[in-house]
């Protein structure tokens, strides 16, 4: 009777566990950081928008990362981003001259990996 009731609460955790790993995996649990939806921050360019480049980045999981991504592109100076989980991609429009090398570093500093920048 022991063994059953312990293999019930085994199954019971498993469950949850998988159902957990699941909204994970589709970027709908609160992997990195909190169960509420995080603020996306906004950022507007003081001058002049020169250009954008389109940053392919592996390793989001949610909006919280989509949030983490954002906020260390947007403290670059002359960056502003906005990132799609969906797309797993970010467009930074820029004012002045920004390195890829600068962009690539913010991001991986964070965790993620850049696979290509456009």
């Amino acid at each position: 009777m022991a063994n059953a009731i312990v293999v019930i609460v085994v199954i019971i955790i498993m469950l949850f566990a998988g159902k957990g790993a699941y909204k994970h995996l589709k970027g709908e649990g609160a992997c990195c950081g909190g169960g509420s939806k995080p603020e996306i921050p906004k950022k507007k360019l003081d001058g002049t928008k020169l250009g954008e480049k389109t940053m392919k980045i592996t390793g989001m999981h949610c909006e919280n990362c989509v949030a983490s991504v954002t906020r260390a592109i947007n403290r670059i100076d002359g960056a502003a981003a906005k990132v799609s989980l969906k797309k797993g991609e970010a467009v930074v429009s820029y004012d002045r001259e920004i390195s890829n090398e600068e962009l690539k570093k913010v991001v991986e500093d964070r965790g993620y990996h850049v696979v290509s920048i456009q």
